[in-house]
């Protein structure tokens, strides 16, 4: 089992570990429910240092990066602005999402899932053989990400000189300080930043933060949010045979380069043209119990599959999100212990910066 540099803190504060892709990882410090409520009401904080950051540098850095992922990093024009994406395979299905922040044409920084490393880089390497590029795993990082309405202030408060350069960042941006790199961004549907730093400051910095009031979380509450904000999974709403225009990640699919012939592109654009049969909706419980992954879903289309499902602290119901034929709207049935129980077809995200919105 694999450890990130925050285990020993995650022990001494009494995390629930479990096996996380491989990973001992914090579940809770004793009430996902609370945790939960933490971020959405105040702030908390996650290690996350279990995710891979991977930089590119060289003289076709841009250019092979391009070729790489689905969305178009010719948006990026300014240092610290950030991209989220798919990388796909030849077959239009995605082999990860991540995120891409520039620095310049040269250099780029990647944020790539931890249950999809080794299988990303693998085939990064094969992809970047014919290009001027160097791939970096940067394996020597940790990676915490601070979340909440008083993230900002919280950070600023325990880590003197960020607000100086980071009071202005705004979302989806990313700035360095030393060894820090900071970015706006982060899984939850709150404000905050997911902070890159040396393995070696990270349990300092993670204490500095605990002690002006920034609680840990654990993965419970992390995936609670994620899915009242509406935020996709890899491996539940994506996969290798899943299309972004089957998993509704349509808006990370630039086509407007038509010289651009990213890995994959030929697929996406046939599918397109065909027509997809399915698509990522939201669900909520009409009654009483929990939604549950792949319990099948009956709409006034056909049927369907949870790919994410819970209970959502916020909005005291069940939610799911589930993959469905596109079009479907209205009430559904969903599957549940052998009866079927009615549900309200919406579009996500169901909760964002503390608002429900469905």
């Amino acid at each position: 089992m694999k450890h990130t540099p925050l285990y020993q803190a995650h022990i001494d504060a009494g995390g629930k570990m479990v096996d996380f892709g491989g990973w001992e990882m914090p579940l809770n410090y004793g009430s996902q429910i609370e945790e939960h409520h933490q971020v959405r009401n105040d702030v908390g904080m996650f290690d996350v240092s279990h995710m891979t950051t991977v930089d590119f540098k060289g003289v076709e850095a841009k250019k092979f990066l391009q070729i790489l992922i689905a969305n178009d990093v010719d948006k990026l024009k300014t240092e610290g602005k950030a991209l989220y994406s798919c990388m796909l395979n030849e077959a239009g299905g995605v082999v990860d999402d991540l995120i891409v922040y520039y620095h310049d044409d040269e250099n780029y920084r990647m944020v790539i899932n931890a249950g999809t490393t080794e299988k990303d880089i693998a085939w990064i390497n094969s992809q970047a053989e014919n290009f001027d590029v160097s791939v970096e795993p940067k394996l020597d990082l940790a990676m915490i990400a601070v979340q909440g309405p008083n993230a900002r202030a919280k950070v600023f408060e325990a880590m003197p000189g960020v607000e100086d350069v980071c009071g202005e960042l705004k979302p989806f941006n990313a700035a360095s300080l030393g060894s820090l790199f900071i970015a706006r961004t982060g899984y939850t549907g709150e404000d905050g930043f997911e902070i890159m730093l040396p393995e070696k400051s990270a349990e300092f910095t993670w204490k500095m933060l605990m002690e002006v009031g920034v609680k840990p979380c654990g993965l419970g509450a992390r995936d609670t949010l994620r899915l009242e904000a509406g935020m996709s999974l890899y491996g539940s709403e994506m996969n290798d045979e899943v299309s972004p225009l089957e998993a509704a990640l349509t808006w990370t699919v630039d086509l407007s380069d038509e010289d651009r012939r990213f890995v994959g592109r030929d697929a996406l654009e046939a599918l397109k043209s065909k027509g997809t049969n399915n698509t990522i909706v939201g669900l909520v419980l009409e009654g009483k119990g929990v939604i549950r992954d792949h319990q099948k879903v009956v709409t006034n289309l056909g049927k369907g599959e949870v790919t994410s499902g819970t209970f959502s602290p916020t909005m005291g119901k069940a939610i799911a999100l589930a993959s469905v034929p596109k079009g479907s709207e209205g009430l559904c049935e969903i599957e549940m212990r052998k009866s079927n129980v009615s549900a309200k077809i919406v579009k996500p995200p169901f909760v964002r910066n503390g608002k429900v919105l469905v």
